[in-house]
């Protein structure tokens, strides 16, 4: 009987050292990488009005209208289907800043997909679609 009062007597007691270490490690570890995680934000830059009054900039994007036909026109000049890819490589030899695709409301959706598959077959990154009224 005496053994079994030693052995109840000794797990009376919780060691929270181990517990403890195992915090401050975790604790240690979250220190370290929280500032690795800021930086991973969009990084913008507003400008603020007076720059963009006195720098009026000119646009190199390149901009295609879709009409609800299935027609394109690239700066006011009538593309074809066919030749959407060469008109689109020609016109990001000077305007490199990406593409524009203003899509009539009843324009289909394949009829826009073909103006950004051949955006992505020149090597155009940047696309932008917006709904022309």
């Amino acid at each position: 009987m005496s053994s079994n009062r030693k052995q109840r007597q000794m797990f009376n007691e919780i060691n929270i050292t181990p517990l403890t270490d195992i915090f401050l490690v975790l604790l240690i570890i979250m220190m370290v990488i929280a500032p690795l995680l800021d930086q991973q934000g969009l990084k913008l830059m507003v400008p603020n009005e007076q720059e963009v009054k006195e720098k009026p900039k000119e646009t190199k994007t390149i901009t295609i209208e879709v009409s609800p036909k299935g027609e394109y026109l690239m700066d006011g000049k009538s593309i074809t289907a066919e030749n959407l890819v060469f008109s689109i490589q020609d016109a990001a030899k000077v305007k490199k800043d990406g593409l524009l695709i203003q899509a009539a409301g009843d324009a289909t959706h394949g009829d826009v997909v073909k103006v950004m598959d051949a955006a992505r077959n020149v090597g155009i990154a940047n696309i932008s679609v917006y709904e022309k009224q």
